[in-house]
């Protein structure tokens, strides 16, 4: 007579255990119950197994869903998940260790000044910092820049591709900058809002891009008006996790170009997205710009997914499923941010012995710089202090004008958002007592007048 195999108790793989609870359902012995620990490689609490009044009757194996999570396996007998890059041994003919084809500067022949908005200033700037892909869309008031590339890239050997959406242009540029490529955007408010999970992935990535924001009134769809409504969501909220990006806020149409050049520089030097700020008022303003004396001719880094044999070892990824490993990578990130306040800029007009101190920037720094001149001609020692990198904020520049400043003026044309940088940045450099603060706010479209930062000023001095 032929003997009955005994059958086998079942064996658990924690790592593919979901965590369901069915096999704790089906078993009428109350084998199985749920270990209470999450599990650091799945993220998961998965159950765990007391056999000595099992009768190995197989329900729990039965009605697992995971194919490897309960397994009917002979006592002793373990099953270890393989790690593909280990299956088949080491790769043949490994890839070489990627090297740096460096950019260079191309000298430009003197030119006459040019009279210019500040979306072509920005155009201008990025093709000149030898970018030459360009995704975008018309949108009010950010729309001269992308014409303005559409128009010449081709000219240039370049790409403008008027893309779908703006998940789909940040996407689009994610491909770009993994390449290597130099690649930016002009978008306005609603349209920036769109792109944020594309620019979290940017950041987790490590992959180098210029956004151009021109700021317009908000919130919803708002107007086109200009507004400086985007500046918390630039320095505080670029997507989940812990994303951060240097955001750039010229006032000029000269300082639009000169910015736009340097975006590229930054972004390049700290593998990370930049932000320009724009206030809709300046897109479309004129001013007299000065063309550089070079252009750039950009490499490709060493890091890129450029498709050549020298770099056909890399990878681009901001995936990290383990909370370890993941952990590693918000550190090395954080750390990249404390680095990137070498950058942090400032601008500064009659400050030095300035009792009553304006902070503005945009086009409000431009009408504050007025109304300290008016308010020095009534023998009010009245100055400016102008942030040109609002993320990091350059409160170590600011702090060196504020021994004389009695009051800080904060004029904006949003609710508070600069003056809220402005407080968390000296509260976090640990300024207990600084200045009395009040400000010259206005919204919706509508920018602070000089007259009416004259008025205050006067009022409280």
């Amino acid at each position: 007579m032929a003997q009955t195999k005994e059958r086998p108790k079942p064996s658990l793989i924690p790592e593919y255990c979901k965590g369901c609870g069915r096999c704790i359902g089906v078993c009428a012995r109350g084998c199985i119950a749920f270990s209470g620990e999450i599990n650091h490689l799945t993220g998961i609490a998965p159950v765990v197994l007391d056999l000595e009044k099992c009768n190995a009757c197989g329900l729990c194996i039965d009605t697992c869903p995971e194919p490897y999570g309960l397994l009917g396996l002979e006592q002793g007998l373990h099953f270890e998940p393989q790690d593909p890059a280990k299956l088949f041994g080491e790769k043949k003919g490994a890839a070489p260790v990627p090297v740096a084809i460096p950019g260079e500067k191309v000298a430009l022949p003197k030119t006459e000044p040019m009279v210019i908005k500040g979306n072509y200033a920005a155009a201008i700037g990025a093709m000149l910092a030898g970018c030459r892909h360009m995704y975008g869309y018309p949108i009010t008031p950010s729309s001269e820049g992308a014409e303005l590339m559409a128009k010449f890239l081709p000219k240039l050997n370049g790409w403008y591709l008027q893309a779908v959406s703006e998940v789909a242009t940040i996407n689009h540029m994610y491909g770009t900058a993994g390449a290597g490529l130099p690649t930016m955007t002009f978008t306005s408010s609603p349209g920036f809002s769109l792109m944020v999970e594309g620019i979290s992935y940017m950041i987790g990535a490590g992959l180098p891009a210029v956004i151009v924001n021109v700021m317009r009134g908000g919130p919803g769809l708002g107007n086109i008006a200009p507004e400086q409504a985007d500046i918390k969501f630039a320095c505080r909220g670029l997507g989940h996790g812990n994303t951060h990006a240097i955001c750039l806020a010229p006032s000029t149409p000269q300082e639009v170009l000169d910015l736009s050049m340097d975006a590229f520089e930054l972004a390049f030097k700290y593998r990370n997205p930049v932000i320009i700020l724009v206030d809709g008022y300046l897109g479309q303003m004129t001013g007299k710009v000065n063309l550089p004396d070079h252009l750039v001719k950009p490499g490709i880094p060493e890091w890129a997914v450029y498709g050549d044999k020298s770099h056909r070892g890399n990878l681009i990824s901001s995936i990290d499923l383990t909370e370890v490993d993941l952990e590693k990578r918000n550190e090395r990130i954080c750390a990249k941010y404390d680095s990137m306040k070498a950058d942090a800029r400032a601008d500064s007009f009659m400050a030095g012995d300035a009792e009553i101190l304006l902070v503005a920037c945009n086009t409000p720094a431009r009408i504050s710089k007025g109304a300290v001149q008016d308010l020095r001609d009534m023998g009010i020692k009245a100055g400016l202090f102008r942030p040109i990198t609002l993320w990091p904020f350059p409160v170590e520049q600011l702090k060196s004008v504020l021994p004389s400043v009695k009051q800080i003026v904060v004029v904006e044309a949003s609710a508070g958002q600069l003056e809220n940088e402005l407080r968390l940045e000296l509260n976090k450099a640990g300024v207990e007592k600084f200045p009395k603060m009040s400000h010259v706010r206005r919204m919706g479209g509508m920018l602070p007048q000089q007259a009416d930062v004259v008025a205050h000023v006067k009022s409280i001095a």
